[in-house]
């Protein structure tokens, strides 16, 4: 079986494809953006876009992928050049310890696929089940919004 990740074809080995997408990503694949957190799609520390929806990779099996394009972290920059949102994340120095940024990003990009400029509420409403520890949640709005190009 072959799966689509940040837009190249992977081969999976057969006794993959009842393990957890998170696990190839990280185990069998080393793309290690995707953090285990809760391991029951609570946290949001493992997102990954799937045909661009933000999907806990923790709940979703590999041989149910299919033919969907898998989107990591990791497949967002542009060689050198970083997503606008990534490059968002550093301006306003949202990281503290950045365990669950990558999934908030994640949530990020199909935010602004969906919402060009969104609402303080649709971030809210699209990060809510991103769980941070650290309490960052105001720069982590402001850097929606800088990478939406709205400037607060």
């Amino acid at each position: 079986m072959e799966i689509r990740i940040n837009g190249q074809g992977v081969a999976t080995a057969p006794e993959w494809h009842d393990e957890s997408l998170l696990n190839v990503l990280r185990e069998h694949l080393g793309l290690v953006g995707a953090k285990f957190g809760c391991g029951v799609g609570l946290c949001g520390a493992c997102t990954v876009l799937v045909d661009g929806e933000p999907q806990r990779s923790c709940l979703v099996r590999t041989k149910d992928i299919g033919a969907r394009s898998i989107t990591t972290i990791e497949g967002l920059a542009d060689g050198a050049s970083l997503h606008a949102v990534q490059q968002a994340w550093l301006d306003e120095a949202v990281p503290q310890c950045g365990y669950c940024q990558a999934g908030q990003v994640m949530a990020t990009v199909a935010l602004l696929r969906t919402h060009a400029r969104p609402t303080d509420a649709q971030i809210d409403e699209a990060l809510s089940g991103h769980l941070c520890r650290c309490g960052t949640q105001q720069r982590i709005r402001r850097a929606v919004h800088r990478a939406a190009g709205q400037t607060r």
